[in-house]
């Protein structure tokens, strides 16, 4: 699936991205920036942000849960960041309404 119009960009190479991140260091904070300077590109419009978010979220729980690590510290901190996410990330979303989102 594309998630990036403007860089053309699909869901399998930010997978693989974040994956490549994880193996460099598992607990690292990963935002789409992050992603996007690791692919070599950069956010234009910015509003696949949110898709990235959720592909981040997903991909890292996902991940965790193949490794090693207990599932008790995974899961703690990512409703930490979903606690945040829908404190301070859905009230405006680059001023678009939900309708311009793919997800």
């Amino acid at each position: 699936m594309l998630i990036c119009h403007c860089n053309i960009i699909t869901e399998r190479e930010i997978e693989q991205t974040i994956v490549g991140l994880l193996d460099q260091d598992p607990w690292q904070l990963i935002v789409p920036a992050k992603v996007y300077h690791a692919m070599m590109k950069r956010g234009r419009c910015c509003g696949c942000f949110p898709n990235v978010v959720e592909t981040i979220i997903r991909v890292t729980e996902e991940y965790h849960a193949r490794s090693e690590t207990g599932a008790t510290d995974v899961v703690s901190h990512l409703d930490r960041v979903r606690a945040l996410r829908d404190q301070f990330g859905r009230k405006l979303n680059e001023r678009r309404s939900t309708s311009h989102r793919a997800a």
